[in-house]
């Protein structure tokens, strides 16, 4: 099928499946390869590879899909009525396809180490920390992609930066929170591993960064 006879929505919907996809495999699999690789590679690469994936998923479908390939900034998204309440499930079942493809393909095609390159918090700190944590990367990243989305592009370098943020969340504070920012990227590898005991973080704090995020821009910019 050729992309000129897709529908506005079926293009919507390839856009954040892939989108997705290739999320979860940058992020997920630079993790199990450097588990493979006995961490030869390090946190520079676990952070690096999602943050370029990202980025160029970005720049590809920005304009097809507001490239959210995230159900937290798509909520993020209602909220600010940048997307239609009614394509709420075809966003949403986009991502959750694309990514439990991501980790088969992980799974297949990489390696099954490190539970597939499910997200994990530090028990070590205090839970209220780890939440408030994954709750700041989280809004980190919805910020900069609205001040993006805002300012039409950022200057054409809006895909950098928000590839940037991903990478700067992951590197900075992934020894805390795991730095999910995602909830189907912590959610595929989680259930496909069997390793759910952390799930509930990623479903809860995720949601919440991006809405205190959009419901500020809400107030403060839309009339």
């Amino acid at each position: 099928m050729k992309i000129e006879s897709l529908t506005i929505n079926q293009k919507k919907f390839f856009a954040e499946m892939i989108g997705t996809f290739v999320l979860v495999v940058c992020a997920s699999g630079s993790i199990v390869l450097d588990n493979k690789l006995h961490g030869v590679l390090g946190l520079p690469f676990i952070a690096l590879a999602p943050a370029i994936g990202v980025g160029l998923m970005v720049l590809a479908f920005a304009k097809i899909s507001m490239a959210n390939f995230n159900p937290a900034i798509t909520i993020g998204f209602l909220i600010t009525n940048h997307i239609p309440r009614k394509l709420f499930t075809l966003y949403f079942s986009a991502e959750i396809i694309g990514a439990f493809l991501g980790t088969l393909f992980v799974k297949y095609a990489v390696g099954t180490q490190a539970n597939l390159g499910a997200n994990f918090f530090n028990h070590s700190y205090h839970i209220a920390l780890i939440f408030g944590i994954e709750v700041l990367a989280t809004a980190f990243l919805m910020m900069v992609i609205l001040i993006v989305v805002h300012t039409k592009g950022l200057k054409k370098v809006g895909w950098i930066a928000i590839g940037s943020v991903i990478g700067l969340d992951i590197f900075f504070l992934s020894f805390i929170s795991g730095a999910s920012m995602n909830p189907v990227r912590s959610l595929a590898p989680a259930i496909f591993s069997g390793n759910l005991n952390d799930l509930w973080l990623y479903w809860t704090a995720t949601f919440v960064g991006a809405s205190i995020v959009a419901f500020i821009y809400k107030k403060a910019f839309l009339k």
